[in-house]
C-alpha cells in the first residue's frame, strides 16, 4: 500500500511538472538592438522598423500571440535572454558554435556575409590593407571575435563600441579608418544614408569565424518555444509573407538560403 501511494505521488508530481512545462504563450518578448538598419532601427517617431521587426511581428501574427519588443545593446541580448528579460532575440544574431553552447536557435531567418566599410580613396580595400589602421566593431558580435582573433594579430588597432551607430559616428568623424560588420547592413543601411555617401564596402570576408546564418536566439533547452517559433517561420514562408517582407526591404535580393 505504501509503495502504491508513493508511486501515485510520483505520478502526480510528474503530471504536474508536465503541465508546468507546457507553457501557453500569449505574448512573445523579443530582445533587439535597434542600431542596425535595415534589419532593425528606430523610425523618426521612435517606433521600431526593419526587416527583423516586420518578420518578428509576422511570426507573432501567425501564432496569434502579442509581440513585445525589448530594446538592448547587442552584447546584452544573450545575458538578457538567460535572465528571462525576453523570450527570444531577433537582432541579426548569427549562429556560431560558441553561442550554441549557451543558447539555442530557431530555423534560419536570413544569411549574410561580413565586410569592411571605409571612406572612398582612403587606401583601404580589404583585410590586407588594414595593417596600422584603426577598425571599429560592435561588441558582442561575430565581428568582435574575428577582430580579436585575426585583426589584432595582423597589426590592426581595433576598438569595440556598444552599438553600430557609435561605430559609424567614429568612422565618419575620422576616428576610425574602417569598420567591420554585416555586409548587407552596410550596403543597404549605412551606404544609402546621407552620412554614408562617401563610403564604400569591401567584398565579403571569407573566414570560418564569420558564418552567415542568422536565427532567433532562444534560452537553452526551451524546445517548446523553438518548435513554436519554427512553426511561425514555416507559416510565413508558406503563405508568401516572408517573400513580401524581403522584397519590401531588399528588393529582388534573396537573403534566405533555405537551411
Amino acid at each position: 500500500m505504501k509503495r502504491t501511494l508513493l508511486t501515485l505521488s510520483a505520478l502526480t508530481l510528474c503530471m504536474a511538472a508536465g503541465a508546468a512545462m507546457a507553457k501557453e504563450y500569449k505574448e512573445l518578448r523579443f530582445g533587439v538592438d535597434p542600431s542596425y538598419a535595415p534589419f532593425e532601427s528606430k523610425a523618426a517617431d521612435g517606433s521600431l522598423t526593419g526587416f527583423d521587426i516586420d518578420l518578428g511581428n509576422a511570426i507573432c501574427a501567425e501564432l496569434k500571440v502579442k509581440c513585445k519588443w525589448v530594446e538592448s545593446d547587442f552584447d546584452g541580448t544573450i545575458p538578457g535572454l538567460k535572465a528571462n528579460k525576453f523570450d527570444g532575440v531577433i537582432s541579426s544574431m548569427t549562429v556560431t558554435p560558441a553561442r550554441e553552447k549557451v543558447i539555442d536557435f530557431s530555423s534560419e531567418l536570413f544569411s549574410g556575409p561580413t565586410a569592411l566599410v571605409f571612406k572612398k580613396g582612403s587606401g583601404v580595400s580589404d583585410v590586407a590593407s588594414l595593417k596600422g589602421k584603426k577598425v571599429g566593431y560592435e561588441q558582442g558580435t561575430i565581428q568582435e571575435a574575428y577582430a580579436k582573433a585575426v585583426l589584432d594579430k595582423a597589426g590592426v588597432e581595433t576598438k569595440a563600441y556598444a552599438n553600430q551607430d557609435q561605430v559609424y559616428a567614429d568612422l565618419t568623424s575620422g576616428r576610425l579608418d574602417a569598420s567591420v560588420q554585416d555586409m548587407l547592413q552596410a550596403k543597404l543601411g549605412f551606404l544609402k544614408s546621407p552620412q554614408g555617401a562617401d563610403y564604400d564596402v569591401s567584398k565579403p570576408i571569407d573566414d570560418p569565424l564569420l558564418p552567415a546564418k542568422t536565427a532567433v536566439g532562444i534560452a537553452k533547452g526551451n524546445t517548446e518555444l523553438k518548435a513554436l517559433i519554427d512553426k511561425g517561420l514555416k507559416a510565413v514562408h508558406d503563405d508568401g509573407t516572408y517573400d513580401s517582407i524581403q522584397k519590401k526591404h531588399f528588393g529582388d535580393m534573396n537573403l534566405y538560403s533555405g537551411k
